[in-house]
């Protein structure tokens, strides 16, 4: 049976539904001789870890209570009194993570797992690389940070994976990985990446306005709490960053261009939320539904995509012919369109959910399995 240790940081919804998938899939794990063995788990303010990490673990019932003390908005602090784990509060927490990343590193091997949506946790990261351990990321932050510390914590490449940070659970990362070794030299991708923008650029092609599209967007759960987070592209263009730096480009947010859906004075400095959601959002209607008429006129679809080709990475809206994988493009979906010398003509197109908690962790859990045989 191969053992496989981990430490969770980041208890919101990915981490959690994480936590559910590891319960859930015990038996089909037994049967695949892997044992998921989860010796911590933090969230911002604290660190509960199992009384000795070589020989025990946080059991089944335990994180059944994490999950639901996280689920209620609550800290780890509460379960202190429950089972037998130790207990730390940050900045302690970090200093018993860097021990324990000393003790299994070198020994067993430790999986150290990043759901969290902080920028705060790179320097942690890259020294539990530097002591060993493996990195499974679905937090994008830390790989869209300063080059020098990007390159420190892919210096080890076979010991981290970042699939859930860019597709959720489609294989994005290992599809470019796969064409990079092979020699095929990748020219073009473009890609929408991001289920909120997708479902809203396909529902305005219908004739519905901007504004009621996004307010939809926001009460179907698919936007963040203040659309803005979603509609300024920061997200998307963190999405083109990693991709872009898996494709060798030597480049930072700042190199980006990227296009924000809304103007600076509807910024969330100025308005409010519900300020921007009455008042806001119908001044952008007219000039969204002009630009979707121009391109229709021309038979083509507007999307938000990034666009990654030459020495070029761009993230914003553009006019796509409507009989491409991105033009016929419908809801949440994410699509990547991937162009070599191999897929020339026809690119290799990658589509599927590319949003949602469960599409995410169940991509988290995956890539925590791949790297079993590293550990002994």
């Amino acid at each position: 049976m191969k053992r496989i240790p981990l430490i969770l940081m980041g208890c919101g919804g990915v981490g959690r539904q994480l936590l559910e998938h590891i319960v859930s899939c015990r038996s089909l794990h037994a049967k695949q001789e892997v044992s998921l063995r989860v010796v911590g788990v933090c969230d911002s303010k604290s660190l509960l870890v199992a009384s000795d990490v070589f020989t025990r673990e946080l059991d089944d019932n335990f994180l059944r209570e994490v999950i639901r003390v996280k689920s209620n908005g609550s800290s780890l602090l509460t379960l202190r009194s429950f089972g037998e784990c130790h207990v730390y509060s940050n900045p302690e927490s970090t200093r018993e993570i860097t021990d324990i990343a000393g003790l299994l590193g070198k020994s067993t091997g430790l999986a150290f797992v990043d759901c969290s949506a902080s920028s705060e946790t790179i320097g942690v990261l890259n020294r539990v690389v530097d002591l060993g351990c493996c990195v499974v990321l679905a937090n994008k932050k830390p790989l869209t940070s300063s080059l020098e510390e990007f390159d420190n914590l892919v210096s080890q490449p076979r010991r981290i994976r970042h699939e859930s940070t860019v597709g959720a659970g489609l294989p994005i990362i290992a599809s470019l990985n796969r064409i990079i070794s092979s020699g095929d030299p990748i020219r073009r991708l473009i890609g929408s990446l991001s289920g909120t923008l997708g479902y809203v650029m396909s529902e305005v092609e219908d004739g519905k306005p901007f504004s009621q599209v996004v307010k939809a967007a926001k009460s179907l759960g698919y936007t963040e709490p203040d659309p803005r987070d979603d509609l300024s592209g920061t997200d998307v263009g963190r999405k083109a960053l990693i991709l872009a730096r898996l494709l060798g480009y030597r480049i930072d947010m700042d190199n980006i261009k990227i296009e924000s859906l809304y103007p600076e004075n509807m910024g969330p400095n100025v308005m409010s939320v519900e300020d921007f959601l009455a008042d806001g959002l119908p001044l952008l209607d007219k000039n969204i539904q002009e630009r979707v008429t121009r391109a229709s006129s021309k038979g083509n679809a507007l999307r938000y995509v990034c666009v990654i080709n030459d020495s070029r990475c761009e993230v914003g809206i553009q006019e796509l012919p409507k009989d491409t994988a991105l033009g016929r493009l419908r809801g949440s979906d994410n699509v990547l369109e991937i162009y070599s010398r191999c897929y020339n003509e026809q690119p290799m197109v990658l589509q599927g959910a590319g949003a949602g908690n469960d599409t995410t962790a169940a991509g988290v859990l995956a890539d925590i399995l791949d790297i079993q045989d590293l550990f002994s």
